[in-house]
């Protein structure tokens, strides 16, 4: 079996998936819990069908233009806190998420062998409010039970994405990094290459390199335009050439807004697939970046016209 650091290693680039959530959200009839969001919807047969619908088509799009896919559970908000809170707590959220999508997965075929699938975790507050962040220590304690469930699942490896603040982002690299199995931390990142919180891009990948063993595999950066992405890594002040290293890719949204004003959005900012598919795909020429794919605003489109250009660039 391959794993996931063999993947990245060999790959020229490996495509992400789009939008899950922002996707259900508009779909009619699904209705997302107001604490575990979409990882209760495995055990409704119209949100089972949804969600399985829109994985089987960015399924589809890696096939198709061979190349690696990631694929990430539907357990972005799982914690066991929110799990108490709908009323789950006898329920292995985690455990079947995991499991309803290694069987996607492996209904691929050979395929199925070139797709990494990533246990999803969150901050615990508002991915957009960092004045909400726990303290690395209180972090540690709290995600080490979802980060424990996800591994113990068999996924290929565990992703932590939209993080706003360091302290948290610190606490969940030492979660993960104790189950042994490899992970990456993704930021959502400002213009002038900060987090959230105002920590520089840089400051906070060297802090957490150093302070977590092993350290994570990588970082990325989610929910954030492509535009803004760019100007972060090439920012002077606030990232530096280790920040260019350890960021290994982007999935981005479709609106050069700022998570502020994203929030305050009550209507989809959509980019026209095309736009996002060159200027996202074009990253990994730019800045080296290896994983690319998609985040609020995405659909089958976007990810189609990536893919696309991914497909392009490997073969040029």
């Amino acid at each position: 079996m391959t794993t996931f650091q063999e993947l990245l290693t060999r790959s020229p680039a490996v495509l992400g998936e789009g939008a899950v959530i922002e996707r259900l959200r508009r779909a009619p009839g699904i209705r997302l819990d107001d604490h575990v969001v979409n990882s209760a919807l495995i055990y409704e047969e119209s949100g089972r069908a949804a969600l399985e619908t829109i994985y089987r088509q960015y399924l589809e799009i890696g096939q198709r233009y061979r190349l690696p896919l990631l694929l990430s559970t539907p357990t972005w908000r799982a914690s066991r806190e929110r799990i108490a809170a709908a009323g789950l707590a006898g329920r292995d959220l985690n455990g079947d998420n995991a499991r309803f999508l290694a069987e996607l997965r492996d209904s691929s075929g050979d395929y199925a062998r070139q797709v990494a699938i990533c246990g999803l975790m969150s901050c615990r507050g508002d991915a957009y409010k960092p004045d909400e962040a726990m303290s690395a220590n209180a972090a540690a304690e709290f995600h080490a039970w979802q980060a424990d469930a996800l591994a113990t699942a068999g996924v290929d490896f565990l992703l932590a994405a939209t993080l706003p603040a360091q302290s948290e982002a610190v606490g969940l690299a030492r979660a993960q990094a104790a189950t042994g199995l490899p992970y990456i931390i993704s930021f959502v990142a400002r213009r002038e290459g900060t987090l959230l919180d105002g920590t520089p891009l840089s400051l906070a990948i060297a802090t957490i390199d150093a302070a977590v063993t092993p350290r994570p595999l990588a970082y990325l950066v989610n929910c954030t335009h492509a535009s803004i992405f760019r100007s972060a890594l090439l920012d002077e002040h606030n990232s530096s050439p280790l920040v260019r290293q350890r960021v290994i890719g982007l999935l981005a949204n479709t609106a050069a807004l700022s998570p502020e004003e994203l929030n305050e959005r009550t209507e989809l900012v959509e980019e026209a697939p095309v736009v996002f598919g060159r200027s996202v795909g074009a990253l990994r020429s730019e800045l080296g970046m290896k994983i690319l794919g998609g985040c609020c605003g995405t659909d089958e489109r976007h990810i189609a016209c990536l893919a696309k250009t991914l497909r392009g660039s490997v073969t040029s």
